[in-house]
C-alpha cells in the first residue's frame, strides 16, 4: 500500500511540536503530528512562566493545543514512531506507514535521576529541577538541592533566590573550597554524607535521609537531572549531525545537518522552558514553510520550462507537417 503523503510530518505533540502544527496547519499545509502521548511535564500539577497560561495543567494545555490544531486540518495520530526511513517513509508501532516532504522532531527529553528511593516517586511534585517552573510555589520554604554532578551547587546557589532556608546536600560528591565558600557567602547551608532516601509523610516530603540515619527536615528538594534525548536514535539515523551530549547541532532556526530534518523544544534545548519551547516550534515551521515554498517555485519553474519545450516541439512538429503537406499538394 502507497504511504499517504504530508507536507511536514511532526515527532511528538508537545508545547514546540503543536505550536509548529499550527503555524503549518495555517499556512494551508497537509500535517501529521505523530505523538506517543508522554509528555515530560506530565507529573506536574501546574505549568508556570507562560504568559497568559500562567498556572495551567499542562494536560489542559496540550488538549487546548490539539484542538486547535485540528480546527485546521491538522491530523493528530496517537502512536510511536519506530523510524524513518530514506525518502521519509516514517514508520509508526502500529504499522501505518506515512511519507513527508520534510521532519520536524520534538519528542523532548528524557530526565535521568539518581536511583534514591522517593526521587522518581516525588518527580514534579516535591522533588523538583526548574527553580522558574516550581520555586514560587515552595518560595520561604524549607529547601534542599541534592548534589548529582556538574552544575549542582550553581543550582543550589540560584534556588537561593526563592527561600533564606536551604540546604546543599553533597551525597557522593565533594565541594571544591572555591565552592564552599560560594555557599557560604550565601547562606546555603552544606550537609556532608550520602543520602538513602527521601522521607514522604502523609503524601508529602518532609525531610532527606542520610546514611548515617540522620534526617534533615526539608519541605521540597531540587536536583540537576541528567538530560537525554529521546530521538538520539532516531537523528543519528537521519544523518544529523550530533554533538556528543546526544543533543543535534541545529540552527537558529532548528535545521539539522540533514537535509529536510528539524528540531525543536527539548529535543535541541533541554533547559527550555514549555513557553521557550512553544517559539521554537513556531520558529522551525516558519523555516519549513520558507524551504517548501522554495521547493515548490523551483519545481513549479522546471515544470513551466518542460512544458515550454514541449510546446516549442508541438509548434515545429505542426510546423514542418503543414510544410511537407504543401509539398505533396494538399
Amino acid at each position: 500500500m502507497e504511504a499517504t503523503v504530508y507536507d511536514v510530518v511532526i515527532v511528538g505533540g508537545g508545547a514546540a511540536g503543536l505550536s509548529a502544527a499550527l503555524v503549518l496547519g495555517r499556512a494551508r499545509r497537509q500535517v501529521a503530528v505523530i505523538d506517543a502521548g508522554a509528555p515530560r511535564n506530565a507529573p506536574a500539577a501546574h505549568m508556570q512562566g507562560f504568559l497568559s497560561r500562567d498556572g495551567m495543567p499542562p494536560g489542559d494545555l496540550l488538549a487546548a493545543g490539539r484542538a486547535e490544531v485540528a480546527s485546521y486540518g491538522v491530523e493528530l495520530v496517537d502512536d510511536q514512531v519506530t523510524g524513518i526511513e530514506a525518502g521519509f517513509f516514517v514508520r509508526l508501532a502500529g504499522g501505518r506507514v506515512l511519507r513527508a516532504r520534510r521532519i520536524l522532531v520534538a519528542t523532548g527529553v528524557l530526565d535521568e535521576v539518581p536511583d534514591i528511593p522517593g526521587v522518581r516517586q516525588r518527580w514534579g511534585r516535591d522533588l523538583l529541577h526548574c527553580p522558574y517552573c516550581h520555586g514560587w510555589e515552595v518560595r520561604d520554604q524549607a529547601l534542599g538541592v541534592l548534589g548529582t554532578g556538574p552544575g549542582a551547587v550553581q543550582h543550589a546557589l540560584l534556588v537561593r533566590q526563592w527561600s533564606h532556608d536551604v540546604v546543599f546536600f553533597t551525597h557522593t560528591g565533594a565541594l571544591t573550597p572555591a565552592e564552599r565558600v560560594q555557599l557560604e557567602a550565601r547562606g546555603v547551608r552544606v550537609v556532608a554524607g550520602e543520602v538513602v532516601r527521601l522521607v514522604v509523610e502523609d503524601d508529602r516530603l518532609t525531610g532527606v535521609e542520610l546514611a548515617d540515619g540522620r534526617v534533615i527536615s526539608r519541605q521540597a528538594v531540587f536536583i540537576r537531572p541528567r538530560n537525554v534525548p529521546h530521538a538520539d536514535g532516531l537523528l543519528a539515523g537521519l544523518g544529523c549531525e550530533v554533538k556528543a551530549d546526544g543533543f543535534p547541532v541545529v540552527d537558529a532556526a532548528g535545521r539539522t545537518s540533514a537535509f529536510g530534518v528539524w528540531v525543536a523544544g527539548n529535543a535541541a534545548d533541554p533547559r527550555a522552558q514549555v513557553i521557550t519551547s512553544a517559539g521554537a516550534g513556531s520558529a522551525a515551521a516558519i523555516a519549513i514553510n520558507a524551504d517548501l515554498v522554495q521547493e515548490d517555485t523551483e519545481t513549479a519553474v522546471q515544470d513551466r520550462e518542460a512544458a515550454d519545450v514541449f510546446s516549442a516541439a508541438m509548434e515545429a512538429r505542426v510546423t514542418q507537417i503543414v510544410a511537407g503537406d504543401r509539398r505533396h499538394g494538399f
